[in-house]
């Protein structure tokens, strides 16, 4: 008997049937090169490449040594879900009390208690695709059944309403999103996101998770959160969270706010998991808080700068079909014009193929589209600086040109 096979009977089959999360799989393939000694740009990474803040770390530091180094609460210190409240309250005119709050570690974490706490083996949960690699597996592992709904590029990715409501039966639970989008770039509109809310209105069963890690990375203007509408208020799990925004990707802390019913099912849900975030990592995180937005905001300038570079560049290149994102820090091109075409041993059948080809040839990290629920597309990252970008569309380019 092969290991494989051996491995494939004592494993279950819930680990067996999930599938490894794309960026992080495309993020090994790329340090492998770079470990033969080979120059490869990542744009495979969701991680801003700015330091955290300095009064972030500060923070940090100030917890260490005032002996935050013991265990913390499952759902986080009273001080950081009160700040978090009071975000919530000044930033997205959201009404919630600490006891809404559930800090985790990072906004995956949260998404998954959410998920696991509302699905039920069989229940369907509508997720807007293309979606965060994640969704799908998560809602897998809680044996509900993942359905998706395609937006299209013309409408920069964005699922229409009617959509929405011709994709819900009397087996769905839940509805999944990301505003600003991951890995699209995409932002709802409040009168788009209304629409959504007026047709879950008339399905009381139905939940919704709004992930807004991305909040912050906004260049089209006002956020806005599908808790906003009272009327639907309590069936909507906010997700957010400080890697994004605060450029705090290592730190590992994201929160939801919910009912007080699914908050405290998620509170529940992580103490038999992880228990309590990270003490030094809430003390930071509070810090972050009451630091304001002055440093994201900034972040977010060069973020625009770099989107309008890559935008630039890709008009150069033949066979990509662009749009132009209006936050988050992605771009997310249809490349299918290059389906069925090769260079040498290297055969396109897909984006799989081509992304996998650009590593090898360009030496260019980049993420299939599979991964996201759109195989005809590949994801580029522009949270890099501007020399790399600049020299990894060129490298790209070269590479595509090769294939005939």
């Amino acid at each position: 008997m092969q290991l494989s096979e051996a491995l494939s009977t004592v494993l279950s089959d819930r680990i067996v049937s999930l599938s490894e999360s794309q960026t992080i799989a495309m993020a090994k393939k790329a340090r492998e090169l770079v470990a033969i000694g080979i120059d490869v740009i990542n744009l495979s990474f969701g991680e801003p490449d700015f330091q955290t803040p300095q009064y972030i770390k500060d923070a940090a530091k100030k917890a260490i040594d005032d002996g935050f180094t013991f265990y913390t609460p499952v759902a986080g210190y009273p001080e950081l879900r009160q700040a978090i409240a009071d975000k919530l309250k000044r930033d997205n005119h959201l009404d919630y009390k600490p006891e809404n709050i559930v800090v985790s570690t990072g906004a995956k974490q949260s998404i998954a208690n959410a998920v696991l706490s509302l699905v039920n083996p069989g229940d369907e949960v509508i997720i807007f695709s293309p979606y965060w690699v994640s969704y799908e597996e998560i809602v897998k592992l809680a044996e509900g059944i993942p359905v998706q709904v395609v937006g299209k590029i013309e409408n920069n990715y964005k699922v229409l309403p009617q959509q929405l409501e011709d994709a819900i039966t009397s087996n769905t639970k839940l509805v999944m999103y990301s505003s600003p989008c991951n890995p699209t770039g995409s932002v709802f509109t409040k009168e788009e996101l209304e629409a959504f809310a007026r047709i879950l209105e008339k399905h009381p069963q139905v939940h919704v998770i709004a992930d807004e890690i991305y909040e912050y990375i906004n260049f089209s203007g006002q956020h806005y959160s599908m808790a906003q509408f009272d009327f639907i208020k309590d069936r909507v799990v906010t997700v957010n969270g400080f890697s994004k925004g605060y450029a705090m990707t290592g730190w590992r802390v994201g929160y939801l706010a919910a009912s007080k019913e699914i908050a405290d099912a998620c509170d529940k849900m992580q103490s038999q998991i992880t228990s309590g975030t990270c003490s030094i990592a809430q003390k930071a995180a509070v810090g972050a808080l009451k630091g304001g937005r002055q440093s994201a905001e900034e972040m977010t300038e060069a973020y625009l700068r770099r989107r309008d570079l890559v935008l630039d560049l890709m008009k150069n290149i033949p066979g990509i079909k662009t749009y132009v994102p209006s936050g988050a820090f992605y771009i997310f091109p249809d490349m299918s014009a290059y389906f069925g075409k090769s260079w040498g041993e290297y055969q396109i059948k897909d984006s799989h193929d081509l992304s996998l080809y650009l590593l090898n040839d360009a030496h260019v990290a980049l993420v299939s589209g599979d991964a996201f629920g759109a195989p005809q597309c590949i994801r580029f990252s522009f949270a890099a600086a501007d020399e790399k970008l600049i020299e990894a569309l060129d490298r790209v380019k070269t590479s595509l040109a090769k294939l005939a």
